[in-house]
């Protein structure tokens, strides 16, 4: 059995690790929505050049993640259009580096929001269709910071803590409808979102941004970056039907970090 022809939908997937899990569903034959914010061309860019390189079906769903009725609406919009959501990664989110005394409000509500209700909404708007089904897979992007803590990023790490509470929660309802709930959980990757954080985590420990560079990779024993195909590839192969003994689990692939 294989992938082709089912239909996945992939938040936060416009550019960095999404687009790296929406290509690599598509190479399975598996049609997506991507969603995210960004340049309207480039987005229409990348959906069509997903469906010209992969032969799938590939839809954009503008939904924003902080607001659980368009959430809602965009899970439903697939069903409609493609017939099913078999496979939910939800993978959005956004980052922020302070020390905690001086952390915005404002800051903290939109992390809790995008990184971990989000996937909230939609795995709740999403479970009804898949146990109808008897099938279902839901991938949520966790982060090594859902094992381990680092300094200045309060709500990233509870937020991530929070994604993997949930999919062992929802792994132990689903369990009996063919359904798998599971957590991956990279170390740091080269991506937009860690990019943007460097001259914040300089600032924050009052070093240079090359400095704050090799901290990042310090802890992981390979002192390389996580790539995003091999996050994809992870996630690919637990979408796959041969993963279905896989569910409730937080699987690091992160270097050798939380190892030590």
């Amino acid at each position: 059995m294989s992938l082709k022809g089912k239909t996945a939908v992939i938040t936060g997937s416009t550019s960095g690790i999404g687009l790296g899990i929406a290509k690599s569903l598509a190479a399975e034959g598996v049609n997506v929505v991507i969603n995210g914010f960004g340049d309207k061309d480039a987005i229409e860019a990348e959906r069509a050049g997903l469906e010209t390189t992969y032969g799938v079906k590939a839809a954009y769903d503008g939904a924003d993640m902080t607001k659980a009725d368009e959430i809602a609406a965009m899970i439903a919009n697939a069903e409609k259009t493609f017939g099913a959501v078999d496979i939910l990664v939800n993978n959005a989110g956004i980052q922020f580096v302070c020390p905690v005394e001086e952390f915005p409000i404002e800051k903290w509500n939109a992390i809790i929001a995008i990184d971990l209700s989000s996937a909230f909404h939609a795995i709740r708007a999403a479970v009804p269709g898949m146990k109808a089904r008897k099938w279902g897979r839901i991938i949520n992007t966790a982060s090594a910071h859902a094992l381990v803590a680092s300094p200045f990023k309060s709500a990233y790490v509870s937020a991530k803590h929070g994604i993997a509470g949930l999919t062992k929660t929802v792994a132990l309802e689903t369990g009996t409808f063919g359904i798998t709930v599971n957590a991956v959980c990279p170390g740091y990757v080269w991506t937009p979102l860690v990019e943007k954080q460097i001259p914040d985590q300089a600032k924050a420990r009052g070093i240079s941004e090359d400095e704050a560079k090799k901290i990042l990779v310090a802890a992981q024993a390979t002192k390389e970056f996580v790539t995003i195909e091999q996050v994809a590839a992870l996630v690919t192969f637990l979408a796959q039907p041969i993963s279905a003994s896989i569910t409730g689990a937080i699987i690091p692939i992160d270097g050798g970090w939380t190892a030590e």
